[in-house]
C-alpha cells in the first residue's frame, strides 16, 4: 500500500494537481501497453532501443562509467559492446515490468520456471521464516509471481518512488497481485515484528545492492569500486537466526527466466560479523561477471564517497 503521509513529511514526494493528472494519464497509458500481446510488446521495445540508446543516450556517460570501472581489462570495444546489449535488455526489462501488471498464470507458468521452491516449503512446513538477499539483474520484477508456488507469506521491501503516486500504485498492484506484500522500507522492520507475534512464517525479500547513505556504517569494495551497502538484512539475520537464500535470474530467451533460490547462509548466528554482507556481495559479482549485460548499469550505484570516519570492510 501506498504511504500517503510520506507526501505531507517530505517534499521529495510531493505532487501538485498539474503533476499528478499527467502521471495518471501516463499509469493509465502503462495499463493499456500491459494488455498488448508479446509480440507487439517487443517490437515496442525494439524501437525503444533505439531512441534510448541513439538518441536520448539515457545515463550514456554513467553506464561507461560504471562498466570500465568494473572492468578494467576490457578494452573501449568490449565496453561499448556490453553497453549496447545492456541497453537492449534494459529496454525489454521496462516493458516486462509493464506486462506484468497484466501477466495471467499461464504465461508466468510458460515464461517463468523455479528452482529451489521445495526448500522454501520445507523451512514453511517447521514454521521457519526466511531472508532472500536478490539483486537488480535480469527481471527482478517478475519475481513477485513467486507467490503462486510458495506457502510463506512474502513482504518484499521496496523504495518509495518521489512525487509519482500513480506510477507507484501501479507498481505496486503488479507486483501485490498474486498475493504478497510490498512494503516500505521505513516500515520493514514493524512489519516483520507483526508477522512474527502473528505466527506468519514470512519470507523477507530484499534487493540487498540498492544505495544506502554516504553515512552507513558498512562499507566495502564492489566491482572494483568503494560502495556502501545497508547492513539490515545482516542485522536481522544474526538475531533472528534465520536461514539465508540468494536468489538468482537467469534469462533462457526473450522473455523466459530460470530462478534459483539456493542457502548462502542457513545458520547466520555461527557466521563472524559481516560475512553474510561479503558473502553476498562476493555471489553477486560472480554473476555479474559471468552475465554482465543483465545487470543495472545505469544505476548511479556509486554516487557516494566514504567518510574518512568510516572503515572500508574487506
Amino acid at each position: 500500500m501506498i504511504d500517503t503521509d510520506l507526501a505531507k513529511e517530505d517534499k521529495k514526494y510531493y505532487e501538485n494537481f498539474l503533476k499528478r493528472t499527467v502521471n495518471r494519464i501516463l499509469a493509465g497509458i502503462l495499463k493499456l501497453i500491459s494488455y498488448l500481446p508479446f509480440r507487439v510488446v517487443y517490437t515496442i521495445s525494439d524501437f525503444l532501443y533505439l531512441i534510448v540508446r541513439f538518441v536520448v543516450k539515457y545515463r550514456k556517460k554513467v553506464i561507461i562509467e560504471n562498466l570500465s570501472c568494473a572492468f578494467p581489462e576490457k578494452t573501449e570495444k568490449e565496453i561499448n559492446r556490453i553497453a549496447g546489449k545492456f541497453y537492449r535488455h534494459f529496454c525489454d526489462l521496462s516493458l516486462e515490468t509493464i506486462k506484468l501488471h497484466s501477466l495471467s498464470k499461464k504465461q508466468i507458468n510458460q515464461r517463468i520456471h523455479y528452482k529451489g521452491i521445495e526448500l522454501l516449503n520445507a523451512h514453511f512446513e517447521k514454521g521457519e521464516s526466511i531472508i532472500v538477499l536478490a539483486m537488480h539483474h535480469n527481471n527482478w520484477e517478475w519475481c513477485s509471481t513467486i507467490q503462486l508456488f510458495i506457502k510463506h507469506t512474502v513482504l518484499m521491501i521496496y523504495n518509495p518512488i518521489r512525487g509519482n503516486q500513480a506510477f507507484e500504485k501501479f507498481l505496486l498492484h503488479s507486483r501485490e497481485q498474486w498475493g504478497g506484500i510490498c512494503t516500505p522500507v521505513h516500515k520493514s522492520a514493524r512489519t516483520t515484528v507483526d508477522f512474527y507475534r502473528r505466527g506468519t512464517p514470512t519470507i523477507l525479500w530484499l534487493a540487498a545492492d540498492q544505495t544506502p547513505k554516504a553515512t552507513s556504517k558498512f562499507w566495502t569494495t564492489f566491482l572494483n569500486r568503494e560502495a556502501p551497502f545497508f547492513s539490515g538484512p545482516e542485522k536481522i539475520a544474526k538475531k533472528t537466526g534465520l536461514p539465508v537464500y540468494f536468489h538468482r535470474t537467469t534469462k533462457v530467451g526473450r522473455g523466459r527466466y530460470e530462478v534459483e533460490l539456493s542457502p548462502l547462509f542457513l545458520y547466520p548466528k555461527e557466521e563472524k560479523e559481516q560475512n553474510i554482507l561479503l558473502g553476498y556481495i562476493q555471489k553477486m559479482e560472480e554473476i555479474i561477471r559471468e552475465e554482465p549485460e543483465f545487470y543495472l548499469w545505469s544505476h548511479r550505484r556509486w554516487k557516494h564517497k566514504r567518510p574518512e570516519n568510516i572503515q572500508l570492510t574487506q
